[in-house]
């Protein structure tokens, strides 16, 4: 008889703060910009930079996983990121109203 073991399931509020949007996820009205996830005290716009020079892919909030490579400025945001993130301005004071870009 074998045993099994499992990890510990952990449940809690995100730790992450949304501070950026970014783009390229394909939907039924094109391409949209997305709200980059962020540890506290990380700088989004770094971040964004840094995946765009390296090729490394960014988290969004929603899930989608991509890597940089148009200007966020230009597209409509992700309407999930955006529900996302209204969540946390619900519960964090410190979050500005729309994600710094």
């Amino acid at each position: 008889m074998t045993a099994t073991t499992t990890a510990p399931m952990t449940t809690g509020p995100a730790t992450s703060t949304i501070t950026r949007t970014d783009e390229d996820q394909e939907t039924d009205d094109g391409p949209v910009a997305h709200i980059v996830r962020t540890k506290p005290g990380e700088d989004a716009a770094a971040k964004v930079l840094a995946a765009r020079v390296e090729g490394t892919p960014l988290e969004a909030l929603c899930g989608h996983v991509w890597v940089p490579s148009r200007d966020p400025k230009q597209l409509p945001v992700c309407q999930r990121c955006k529900d996302i993130y209204g969540m946390y301005r619900g519960v964090n004071d410190g979050l500005d109203e729309t994600p710094r870009m």
